[in-house]
């Protein structure tokens, strides 16, 4: 079964939180925290790894608190038919040992072994999980270390035993045997822009994003990666005087984050959030398209029917008509409270969850059409950022 992943953001010592199975415990269902600032970075929404869960009736759950972020992971398998909703709000804490001010930004277990996971973040963080997300313990990687950097470890993808990592300043990792020992690779330091996403695709195969739009294939172990967009963003809008596309002119921002669809098709928000951008395998550039709103685009990504869900500002959630890549968007009425709603993972094409502001958790089991609040977080005065 897929697994749920949220991330949020909040200014106390770090806890984790995880599904009680059942239990109800009063001093486990309720949190006091303080609000702050909601963090955005860029990430892949939609987790399609089919892996078989550690427990049928156990979802798990793990919550980062630091200075300035929180970082809560729902990891655990789904049943095929929940016992009760009930269960979904049942929680208790589980402690992580980082060092205040660290940021979480990514999470990924081996799909060959369930509970067997990897946990990234900034200040050169790696935590490695092998009883399904229970425990987690700091990893050293000697050869991340042989610099003076403190790296901020972005994205983390495997394909069965095969796994990479990439950060900030440019590091990739590799690893051939589930993580028990990982490679540097050498990058080039004229990449444009920062490496913000990878994607195991295969044996020895990857992809890679950099927030200005250059997205790079490997299938050598990566010593050797072609480029599959032949300019960034930038210098596609700009040679192209915008293309008529509002607010595009000589653009020189960055992505607000990028997801990619199963097939391998990319969408991604300028910095700005006043147009979008997609890109199909076999493109020379990237295309821009208007919003179809009026409000500024949060963040943008796939359905698992194939179709794309879009969030703007203000706590709006709209669906394109059909699927594939298309500038016609539907609103859906959901509960956000007038929080923002900042992100959406789909499990399958029935059920998604969709994550925001002040502890705002959504649930859909009918592809979207309708969505019920999840109060489980409704008590933690932060942002959930992010759901994978």
């Amino acid at each position: 079964m897929a697994t749920l992943q949220l991330l949020t953001d909040c200014p106390n010592p770090a806890i984790g939180l995880r599904p009680c199975g059942g239990r109800s415990s009063p001093s486990t269902r309720h949190y006091h925290y303080r609000s702050s600032q909601t963090r955005i970075v860029p990430r892949a929404s939609n987790n399609q790894q089919q892996t078989q869960p550690l427990s049928l009736n156990r979802r798990q759950v793990i919550a980062e608190t630091v200075t300035g972020s929180l970082a809560l992971l729902l990891i655990g398998g789904f049943e095929k038919k929940a016992k009760s909703e009930d269960t979904l709000s049942e929680w208790e804490r589980v402690y992580l040992p980082i060092d205040p001010g660290v940021v979480l930004l990514d999470i990924a277990f081996v799909p060959e072994d369930p509970s067997h996971g990897f946990l990234l973040g900034t200040r050169q963080t790696i935590l490695e999980t092998k009883d399904g997300g229970n425990t987690w313990a700091p990893r050293s990687i000697p050869s991340a270390e042989d610099e003076d950097f403190n790296y901020r470890f972005n994205s983390i993808s495997f394909k069965g035993n095969e796994g990479w990592i990439v950060g900030k300043p440019a590091i990739l990792l590799y690893t051939s045997d589930a993580g028990e020992s990982w490679d540097r690779i050498p990058l080039s330091n004229q990449l444009p822009g920062d490496i913000v996403y990878i994607k195991a695709t295969g044996e020895k195969s990857a992809e890679m994003v950099t927030d200005e739009g250059a997205i790079y294939v490997t299938s050598n172990r990566g010593y050797n990666w072609r480029a599959a967009v032949q300019e960034t963003v930038s210098a596609t809008l700009n040679r192209t005087v915008s293309s008529g596309i509002s607010g595009a002119s000589y653009y020189t921002g960055t992505f607000n984050n990028v997801n990619r669809s199963p097939d391998g098709s990319y969408v991604a928000v300028s910095s700005r959030g006043n147009f979008y951008l997609t890109w199909e395998p076999g493109q020379p550039f990237w295309q821009p398209h208007n919003r179809a709103v009026a409000r500024r685009i949060q963040n943008m990504g796939w359905r698992a029917d194939g179709g794309l869900w879009l969030l703007v500002r203000g706590g709006g959630l709209y669906l394109s008509k059909g699927t594939g890549i298309t500038e016609e968007f539907e609103e859906i009425p959901v509960q956000s409270r007038g929080f923002g709603i900042l992100d959406v993972g789909y499990r399958s094409q029935d059920e998604a969850w969709a994550a925001g502001g002040s502890g705002i958790l959504l649930r859909t089991t009918n592809g979207g059409k309708t969505w019920s609040r999840d109060k489980a977080a409704d008590n933690i005065a932060a942002n959930l950022y992010s759901v994978k």
